[in-house]
């Protein structure tokens, strides 16, 4: 059965991912290094900023260390506070913060896994104030693998079922929300159902990746996708069934 969401941040929550690639060019600028526009799109969506730079300059025959790449990801992290500081309205999606509240509605746990930095996404969530809808969180800076590996989205169970052992959590009761290919393969590898929103990529794109695809949040009917847990709940229950197996 349903039993929580889980959000990814960039592209889902806020509309940023523009913010990044300008601030991943000016960092390969300042190491002499020419951007090329496609770069982003192939590499870095939906991905870790270290995953992102580490490959990005593997391309250019360099080889960073973890503590150089630690630099370059400090640098960029300084400059996005920077720029978003600057803005007098953050880029949140509306249909998103409704959606969190149709969530909660239903007494549904909510959580986030994202290969951003905490302080990145702390300071978004605490200014646009709906922190409180998260009782999970995991971020970039807490794992090794950044999406498409399953990692996080691992993490974000064990942390549910520490957070209430009751809710004795299972990959398969989760439903997410990516706007990624990265992030779609990073769900479904986890054992999760994932729902890909045309934020960032066009919708027919989501479709061949996600489980269910939507251009906005407004067209995702909770009461079919807790119809679909309920049901794939019952198929499991049948087919532990030696008497009754299922085909």
């Amino acid at each position: 059965m349903l039993k929580t969401v889980l959000f990814d941040f960039n592209g889902v929550i806020i509309n940023d991912e523009p913010i990044h690639h300008e601030l991943l060019d000016e960092v390969l600028i300042g190491e002499n290094l020419l951007p090329v526009g496609s770069e982003f799109s192939q590499i870095c969506l939906g991905r870790s900023d270290r995953a992102c730079l580490r490959d990005i300059l593997a391309r250019r025959g360099r080889s960073a260390t973890e503590d150089y790449l630690t630099i370059l990801i400090d640098k960029k992290k300084r400059l996005y506070r920077e720029r978003i500081e600057k803005l007098t309205e953050l880029p949140v999606y509306q249909d998103t913060i409704a959606f969190l509240k149709r969530v909660r509605t239903r007494e549904l746990p909510i959580g986030l896994v994202t290969g951003a930095a905490r302080s990145e996404v702390e300071y978004i969530l605490d200014r646009t104030g709906i922190r409180e809808y998260f009782s999970v969180i995991v971020t970039g800076d807490e794992i090794t693998g950044s999406k498409p590996q399953p990692d996080g989205y691992l993490l974000a169970v064990e942390r549910f079922n520490r957070w209430d052992f009751n809710l004795q959590l299972q990959p398969a009761d989760c439903l997410v929300i990516e706007d990624t290919f990265a992030g779609c393969e990073a769900a479904k590898r986890a054992g999760m159902q994932v729902v890909g929103i045309a934020h960032t990529y066009p919708f027919h794109f989501m479709q061949r990746v996600s489980n269910w695809a939507i251009d906005n949040f407004s067209q995702l009917d909770l009461d079919r996708i807790e119809r679909f847990f309920a049901g794939s709940a019952e198929v499991d229950r049948e087919r532990s069934r030696p008497d009754n197996p299922v085909e």
